[in-house]
This record gives structure tokens, C-alpha cells and sequence, in this order.
């Protein structure tokens, strides 16, 4: 039996069952449907090597991503009710809460942190997708108002990523009310005189798109992210027309206005602290040197060429700056009037001359 039993059975096992594999080795680039490693596309920002198709990433990974060393703060969000309406389709409303929070931790679909980009303070709310789609809800609607807050406490911008699929459905009319909310609290920073950044990232669509996610002083975008309100799919159903190519990407918003820059995931830190830089420092870094002959009122004109009619090369020109023209002498009887300060009488019979 023991040989049976250590020998034959382990051998017979080892035919018959599947060698076991971890889970989430390889990815599959929803671009180019390349095969990833998984530790390769870690190392790339979570970007595909092969088409540099931007992978959505989590919302701490984002702040480690940014924050100086990696080290920054998440400060606690404050409690709100979890199910206010009751609400129940398939599962429960808090089931799903559960659902989510075994898969991602505790967070809500909003983390909120504080650290140093580039040597100064900074505060970034960056949006998790995985959590319920990125959804905005009460507890998102106080992130955003407990962010802002943060910000004018400690005199420091306010950076917000978001990644989201619009309201949260399931609490309904409460969550419509986070727009306005969230549009106040964009309002408190601008107001303290603080800079405003938005990082567009894939998705940013629904409520989100249209309320706090586009009223950033510079707004930023990710290759390829959609962002829009409505659905592609939804909107060519509703006007019976086809879209153009790439419609709602990041790309389309950047040639039509809609966004200032498309920056890559590994160049986005970089970018963040120059535009900061950029937005905190007003004062000219530049020497103002005044120009000769100004004080005697002449300026040299710039040299040009001669092809126009212009000062040939090595001579320049100089050009009178116009003077306030001097009063004229007031004449008649109107000189003397205003020499003696008096006024004359409509019936007057003095001699008009």
C-alpha cells in the first residue's frame, strides 16, 4: 500500500490534473489584444509596450505615481448614509458596497491625499473606476468638498482625477445633487485664489463630465481617454447620423478645444509640477532693461530687411514719439473770461470782438 499510495497515485495526479497556474499572470491589451506580463505592464505605468494603449490604474497607484517619493497622506472622508433610498434591483444596494469594498479595500470610488509634487503642497482626489464604475454618490460629493476644504486650509492646489461613468444610480436623485456640490467646492478653491487642475482620464462621461470635470483652470487628458457626456452608441442612435472617427477621445477634444494638453502617463508628474510652477509663480523671472533714448523721446526702431523699402542692416531708424499737443491760446472774449475766472452774463452788453 505504500508503494501504491507514494509512488503510482502522485504519478497518476500529476497526468490526469492541470498544472495549477495563479490567476493574473498575463493581460490582454483591450487595444492590439496583445498578451502582457503582468509585471512588464506594471513596470510600464500600465501601458501597453506594444500599441501604448493607457490601461486603467488604481487610484493609489495614481497618488504614488505623483507625489514626491511616493509618500503622501489619505485623509478620512466623512461618514454619510449607505443606503438612503433602500434601493434594490438585482442585489441590494449595500450588497453591492460590500461587493466593492472586498474587491478594493475600503475606499469609496474617491481617495483623497495630501503630499509634496515638486518640493510643495499639494492636494490631489483621485477617482477609483473599479469601485461601482468610478460613480459619484454622497460619499464622492464629500470627498470633493473635504478635498477643496484641504486646499484653501493649506493654501495648496487642488488636483482631481477622475474616472468615472456619471451619478450613481442607485442613490438616485441625491446623487444628481453632488453636481452642484461639487461645482461649489470647484468654486472655494478658484475663489482662495488656488490653482484648479483636472486630469482627464478614461472614462470621463455622465454627471462628472458635465459638472466639476470640465471647469479646471488647465485642463489634461490622457491618450485616448473618453470623455463626453452621452454614450457614442446612444448619441448616434438618437440623431440617426454616424460620428466622426475617435469622436469623444481625448485626441478629437484636444484639435477642437476642449482640453489643453494630452500628456502621457509617464510624463504626467513632470507636466503637473511645470504647469503648478507655472500658476503659483506670477512674478517675471526676466530683467526689465530700459530702452536708450526713451527718457529723450526717441526709441530705436528694430532692424529689418531691406528688400521693403527698410534701413539697410547695421542702421537703424528713429521714430518720434508723439506728444500730448499743447493748449492753444483761447481767443476773444473767451480768453479773458477764463483769465479772470468769471462767467458772462447772457444779457450782458459788453462788446464782443
Amino acid at each position: 500500500m505504500n508503494w501504491i499510495t507514494n509512488y503510482v497515485r502522485p504519478k497518476i495526479r500529476a497526468l490526469v490534473q492541470k498544472p495549477e497556474v495563479p490567476d493574473n499572470l498575463w493581460e490582454k491589451c483591450s487595444s492590439c489584444s496583445q498578451m502582457i506580463f503582468h509585471r512588464e505592464l506594471e513596470n510600464n505605468l500600465r501601458v501597453c509596450p506594444h500599441c501604448g494603449f493607457h490601461m486603467r490604474i488604481a487610484a493609489r497607484r495614481r497618488l504614488e505615481l505623483l507625489f514626491d517619493d511616493g509618500k503622501y497622506k489619505v485623509i478620512e472622508l466623512p461618514d454619510v448614509p449607505l443606503d438612503p433610498l433602500k434601493f434594490r434591483d438585482r442585489k441590494r444596494y449595500t450588497d453591492r458596497l460590500r461587493e466593492a469594498q472586498a474587491k478594493n479595500g475600503p475606499d469609496e470610488a474617491i481617495v483623497v491625499a495630501h503630499g509634496q509634487m515638486g518640493g510643495k503642497s499639494a492636494v490631489i482626489a483621485a477617482f477609483n473606476f473599479a469601485f461601482m464604475g468610478g460613480s459619484m454618490g454622497i460619499a464622492v460629493g464629500e470627498g470633493l468638498l473635504a478635498a477643496a476644504r484641504l486646499a484653501v486650509l493649506q493654501e495648496a492646489p487642488l488636483i482631481v482625477i477622475p474616472a468615472s461613468g456619471g451619478a450613481r444610480m442607485q442613490e438616485g436623485i441625491l446623487s444628481l445633487m453632488q453636481m452642484p456640490r461639487s461645482v461649489a467646492a470647484v468654486e472655494m478653491v478658484k475663489e482662495a485664489g488656488q490653482p484648479y487642475v483636472v486630469v482627464l482620464t478614461d472614462p470621463t462621461t455622465g454627471g462628472v463630465s458635465a459638472s466639476f470635470a470640465m471647469l479646471g483652470d488647465i485642463s489634461l487628458a490622457e491618450p485616448g481617454a473618453v470623455i463626453g457626456f452621452a454614450g457614442q452608441r446612444v448619441i448616434e442612435e438618437t440623431i440617426r447620423e454616424s460620428l466622426p472617427e475617435g469622436f469623444q477621445r481625448a485626441e478629437y477634444l484636444l484639435e477642437h478645444g476642449m482640453v489643453d494638453m494630452v500628456v502621457r502617463r509617464s510624463e504626467l508628474r513632470d507636466t503637473l509640477v511645470r504647469i503648478l510652477g507655472l500658476l503659483r509663480d506670477r512674478t517675471p523671472t526676466a530683467e526689465v532693461v530700459p530702452i536708450k533714448g526713451a527718457a529723450a523721446g526717441k526709441v530705436a526702431a528694430p532692424k529689418a530687411d531691406t528688400g521693403n523699402g527698410a534701413a539697410p542692416a547695421g542702421v537703424s531708424k528713429t521714430v518720434e514719439i508723439p506728444r500730448a499737443p499743447k493748449d492753444k491760446p483761447k481767443e476773444g472774449a473767451a480768453a479773458e473770461i477764463a483769465g479772470e475766472g468769471k462767467t458772462p452774463d447772457k444779457g450782458s452788453d459788453a462788446p464782443r470782438k
